[in-house]
């Protein structure tokens, strides 16, 4: 599967970290994690936490997958909205997994700062602009159902919008706390970490099929076999290895990232931009005053080869983001198109396979990829250690739709 395709920018910003070969493969792991990127470290990093010995597969250099065409968006909001979610799956639940997702932002600054972890994480509010008038009851909706349960969050009207940005819309949702991170700086600088604390990396390395032998996992791979207790598949938006995704979506979309942009007048503290509309315009903004502009999502799976289609619709987005920044001189530096998933009730799948005892999934789909990522990782790590966790229901794989 082609995931992504074009001029990436993330690759461009720093060099990625070569694991040793210098190590002894175990006779066994207590757990094998299949997908080197964004999810897979940090399941990692919180495997070795819980005192596990740890190995990572991939069947690409460490990061190269999505993690390289990740938007570094870190919301505690999501692509369905508090209120929505409430009405599909009930006030405790959705409550509380917009509380997971705001306590991943802060649990992936505390990585970022006791880790050392040089990747431009910035404190960002996030605005989500009414794209039209029908719009404006919605955001007032959920601004007022924020504020109910205690999330930090403020509402711009039309005035307010044209006081604080260069645009003026109907109505905007202001969530506050939110952040901004280069994933692919963050991969690299987590991976470094987690060899030195005793985590073995085997890039190049695809995983072909699993089977059980006396109560052990015995993993088949391109390579070599490997044993383990436990394995879990974070695989990201690539055919799941062993099993059959269900109730989820690939779908593709397109980036744009301009040359730097001399400031950033009119931006209310550079927030993080998106918009009511689906598919929906996100912008933000990077350390080296960039825009990095998406969008333009098609019922595709893979990138599109086309290097022509794909600068196309750079220029569409273009025009999209001029019309909103009509100050600044925007022109195209980077292209791509990548992959993503987005499962069907908008929330990730996280949890062991209902039929096959000691596999784990964790697939964050949907626009906050890397926030699922850091709360699920936390769950798995109570799963696989026996620990209970009141949360692991709520993106448990034997919903309505999953991982078969």
């Amino acid at each position: 599967m082609k995931i992504h395709n074009g001029s990436l920018y993330w690759p461009s910003t720093t060099e990625p970290f070569e694991p040793s070969a210098n190590f002894d493969k175990l006779e066994l792991y207590d757990v094998v994690i299949v997908g080197g990127g964004m999810s897979g470290s940090l399941t990692a990093l919180a495997m070795v936490e819980a005192g596990l010995s740890v190995a990572i597969l991939d069947k690409r250099k460490f990061g190269t997958g999505s993690t390289s065409a990740n938007t570094g968006l870190l919301q505690y909001s999501n692509d369905v909205m508090l209120h929505e979610l409430i009405e599909q799956i009930g006030e405790q639940d959705a409550v509380q997994f917009y509380k997971l997702c705001y306590q991943a932002v802060d649990e992936l600054e505390k990585i970022v700062n006791e880790l050392h972890i040089d990747c431009d994480f910035i404190r960002r509010p996030s605005i989500c602009f009414a794209s039209d008038e029908n719009d404006v009851e919605k955001i007032k909706a959920e601004y007022t159902t924020l504020q109910k349960y205690g999330f930090p969050s403020d509402y711009f009207g039309p005035n307010e919008m044209r006081e604080k940005l260069a645009f003026s819309k109907p109505g905007a949702l202001v969530t506050l706390e939110d952040a901004e991170i280069n994933p692919f700086k963050f991969v690299q600088g987590l991976l470094q970490r987690l060899e030195e604390m005793g985590v073995h990396l085997f890039p190049y390395v695809e995983v072909e099929d699993v089977y059980e032998t006396d109560g052990q996992l015995d993993i088949r791979t391109s390579e070599q076999s490997i044993l383990a207790n436990n394995i879990i598949f974070t695989t990201g938006y690539e055919t799941v290895p062993i099993g059959k995704r269900i109730g989820a979506n690939i779908n593709r979309s397109y980036v744009f990232v301009s040359n730097p942009i001399n400031n950033f007048d009119n931006w209310y503290k550079q927030a993080l931009i998106w918009e009511t509309k689906r598919p929906y315009l996100y912008v933000r903004s990077t350390v080296e005053n960039r825009l990095i502009v998406g969008g333009l999502d098609e019922d595709q799976p893979d990138a599109p080869y086309s290097q022509e289609l794909i600068q196309q619709r750079a220029e569409n987005l273009l025009v999209k983001a001029k019309e909103l920044f009509l100050q600044y001189n925007i022109e195209i530096d980077f292209a791509y198109a990548a992959s993503f998933g987005e499962s069907i009730d908008n929330l990730p799948f996280i949890g062991e396979h209902p039929t096959k005892a000691k596999h784990y999934y964790l697939l964050g789909y949907g626009g906050n990829g890397t926030v699922y990522s850091m709360l699920g990782s936390q769950i798995l790590k109570d799963l696989v250690t026996g620990k209970p966790n009141d949360n692991a229901g709520i993106v448990q794989l034997d919903r309505k739709c999953g991982v078969k």
